[in-house]
């Protein structure tokens, strides 16, 4: 995942947040810790999530003209890989390079290695060296320290004009989780949009809502989940 202490990409079956670690050293290092954590739960496949894109990616991105796109906490791949199918041009940031390798692989494996660029980065510190098309932010959630809020306003700096922004996180945390929630830990996406401190006259918020699926946990036991959307576009200058 991002060098950062972003959660990785994918938490369920395939959301980016680690809300079902235990006992987390909150200080710990976030690059030792996602190391770790994708090191340890790789298990037989040699892949800790699912490896298909998150559904409210999907969903939002289905209808755009693919250009290019970034993809902040990448994990091992799943939503770069979807939209380097739909044809994107993709930069794939993670603090993981364990996570990166595996997505790299699958990448070459469905000859999609050059349309994707794999970038290991702390995205605490990480600055995007141009604009996207699309800046995507999923379950960007961490046990263990994280400036999201710091993160999303630079990903919002790094939006095309044009181009669009696409936040998405966990308003609850599933029956399963053993994390202690905070209400900042699960932001609202009117909260979000707030946070973000964008101009009404430079943006247009397409997508503002709180979305329900079902998912599947670590212990075989079903929930509903509520997911945060946010989709927002950068107006073109007139």
């Amino acid at each position: 995942m991002t060098t950062e202490p972003t959660s990785s990409n994918q938490t369920e079956p395939h959301s980016h947040s680690s809300v079902h670690e235990p006992e987390v050293d909150q200080a710990e290092d976030p690059t030792t810790f996602w190391e770790r954590r994708y090191i340890e739960r790789g298990g037989d496949k040699g892949q800790m999530w699912s490896g298909h894109a998150n559904a409210a990616l999907e969903r939002e991105a289905a209808g755009l003209e693919p250009g290019t796109a970034l993809d902040l906490g990448s994990g091992e791949g799943g939503d770069a890989l979807w939209l380097a199918h739909g044809g994107w041009q993709v930069t794939a940031v993670d603090i993981s390079t364990t996570a990166l390798s595996r997505g790299e692989g699958r990448a070459e494996s469905a000859g999609l290695a050059d349309r994707i660029r794999w970038v290991q980065a702390d995205l605490a510190v990480w600055q995007p060296e141009s604009t996207f098309d699309l800046v995507s932010a999923q379950f960007l959630q961490s046990p263990v320290e994280l400036p999201r809020e710091q993160i999303l306003r630079r990903a919002a700096s790094a939006v095309a004009p044009g181009g669009q922004l696409l936040i998405v996180g966990h308003a609850a945390f599933p029956k399963w989780s053993t994390h202690r929630a905070q209400p900042e830990d699960t932001p609202s996406p009117e909260h979000v949009l707030a946070s973000l401190a964008l101009s009404a006259d430079e943006w247009t918020v397409i997508t503002k809502e709180l979305f329900e699926r079902e998912a599947t946990g670590p212990d075989g036991t079903t929930d509903t989940l509520t997911d945060s959307i946010l989709r927002v576009r950068r107006n073109r200058p007139a």
